[in-house]
């Protein structure tokens, strides 16, 4: 199992080549003045006004030395540096809470809301970011896909349940490769996916482009809609698989009914602790009433991120692995 970043580089040089151009030189140069060791080791960089500098490493948070407060400046030049400059061309995605820059990396932000009839405009007055770096783990689905492929050019109804941060959105990823590549030891050859990847997490698109690696038959629509996006996928790309992250309100179930009625197998993640509490959701119990998902995968970090606790025959409730995976 291979844990990179996009393109095979470390997350230091991902740090040193991609992010930290976004950012104010006083900033870049304090960030890029940390060990190596430290840098290989972060997955985001949290930045809030009038407040320390964090790097999150797993649990553990690193600190320039000597501390960078971040201030209103650096706020507006980091918001700049993030838009090229041009903040009108990313409105929709300041309503959505986020912006991809190059290398897929996804920049979360927080500041005062402005409503519109009620709804999100936009954001403005900027006073927190959270840049998230891409990576990927070439391999996550090796110990699933067997469970989940249904012969001879099928994957099983698939749901993958987990708390945040457990790796759901990993798994799906290589699950996407590996059945767009096809997986010769299983006699599974390589399927058209669809991928409808309405937060940007999946492909980590930028300007359209998948920067993470999703298979050479997969197709992905960014930043639409899940629900909507799964229908535009059947009736425009004919795909084999349509997969979505993070499933939850009425009308992503709604949409999943109708891809599984049009013949295309469905893999989908959403926040859980257990198939159970999944299928009390309002939202989701259509989909469990009527029996529609065929495994479910669930995730915990117990062993780390990504440890595989169950991978259940939701038919029978049989669990088809003997214990934790990882």
């Amino acid at each position: 199992m291979s844990n990179k970043h996009p393109g095979g580089k470390s997350a230091s040089d991902v740090i040193m080549d991609e992010v930290l151009p976004h950012l104010p030189p006083a900033l870049r140069a304090s960030i890029a003045g940390l060990p190596k060791e430290q840098l290989d080791r972060v997955h985001e960089i949290r930045l809030r006004t009038w407040r320390p500098v964090t790097l999150m490493a797993g649990d553990d948070e690193i600190y320039p030395n000597p501390p960078y407060v971040f201030t209103d400046d650096d706020a507006l030049m980091t918001l700049q540096l993030i838009a090229c400059g041009s903040l009108y061309a990313f409105e929709d995605d300041l309503r959505q809470g986020y912006i991809t820059i190059r290398g897929g990396h996804r920049v979360g932000l927080v500041g005062r809301v402005v409503l519109l009839k009620g709804r999100v405009a936009t954001l403005k007055d900027i006073s927190g970011f959270c840049i998230r770096i891409a990576h990927e783990v070439l391999g996550a689905a090796d110990n699933v896909m067997k469970h989940l492929v249904k012969p001879p050019r099928r994957l099983y109804h698939t749901l993958i349940i987990s708390p945040p941060r457990c790796g759901k959105t990993t798994l799906l990823r290589d699950i996407a490769r590996q059945a767009s590549e096809g997986v010769p030891s299983l006699n599974f050859p390589g399927v058209r996916v669809g991928v409808a990847d309405e937060r940007s997490e999946i492909a980590a698109c930028y300007i359209g482009v998948p920067q993470t690696t999703c298979g050479t038959r997969t197709d992905v629509l960014d930043a639409c809609p899940k629900a909507e996006g799964m229908i535009m996928l059947i009736r425009s790309m004919s795909p084999d698989v349509v997969m979505t992250d993070e499933i939850g309100r009425e009308d992503d179930a709604l949409a999943i009914r109708e891809v599984m009625c049009a013949g295309v197998s469905l893999v989908a993640t959403a926040h859980g602790g257990s198939l159970e509490e999944v299928a009390r959701r309002p939202a989701l119990k259509c989909l469990f009433e009527g029996d529609m998902f065929e495994r479910a995968v669930i995730l915990s970090q117990a062993h780390g991120p990504g440890t595989i606790e169950a991978i259940l025959d939701v038919g029978t409730g049989k669990n088809m692995i003997s214990g934790p995976l990882r």
